[in-house]
């Protein structure tokens, strides 16, 4: 009677230990990928471009590209929309500026870039696994999902874009701020009257 429930436990041991290295050693790389962001962008297109041949070869798929492409345009606006939305939830804290003489505030995205690229190729990978399974082939019109598709991107950008212009905020880092020349500067600062 001791050793019912023993066995199973005792194998189960190694097993647990085994899941437990390998997701710390892809954490680790995941970690050692976060500052190379081009390189895992253009690892991540290439998935992308795999994964759109093998339903172009197989002929099939649509719905699973469908909800694919849902979830990516769902990324995208969390991507693009603030941390705190002016609209939803007035705060205390840092809030975007809505006049020239307002003092400046960075964007924080409400999704940030490593997660935004960690969550799209996460949907790619599982997208690919999926067209190796009959079952996920569900014959539809492709056509029709794919106009409709388009009208709800360009619904859902067009309504992003007002917001942003509403609220006056660019969702893109473009490079470090540049005020005045550095000539006049450095012209003022080397004629000082003694």
């Amino acid at each position: 009677m001791e050793g019912t429930g023993g066995g199973s436990a005792a194998a189960a041991a190694p097993v647990n230990q085994w899941w437990q290295d390998l997701s710390k050693m892809f954490q680790y790389y995941l970690d050692k990928s976060t500052p190379h962001a081009t390189y895992r962008w253009i690892g991540t297109f290439i998935l992308a471009s795999l994964y759109a041949l093998r339903v172009f070869y197989v002929q099939g798929f649509y719905i699973v590209s469908y909800g694919l492409g849902i979830y990516l345009l769902n990324l995208l606006i969390g991507f693009l929309s603030p941390l705190v939305d002016p609209e939803r939830e007035p705060s205390d804290g840092p809030m975007l500026p809505t006049k020239g003489s307002d003092e400046f505030k960075p964007f924080i995205r409400r999704l940030p870039e490593f997660k935004f690229w960690y969550s799209i190729t996460k949907a790619f990978c599982i997208a690919f696994v999926m067209t190796f399974f009959s079952i996920f082939d569900v014959p539809v019109f492709w056509p029709i999902l794919l106009c409709y598709w388009i009208v709800l991107f360009a619904l859902t950008m067009r309504r992003q874009i007002a917001h942003m212009v509403k609220y006056k905020y660019i969702p893109f880092n473009l490079g470090k701020q540049k005020y005045g020349d550095k000539k006049s500067s450095a012209s003022s600062r080397g004629s000082r009257p003694e």
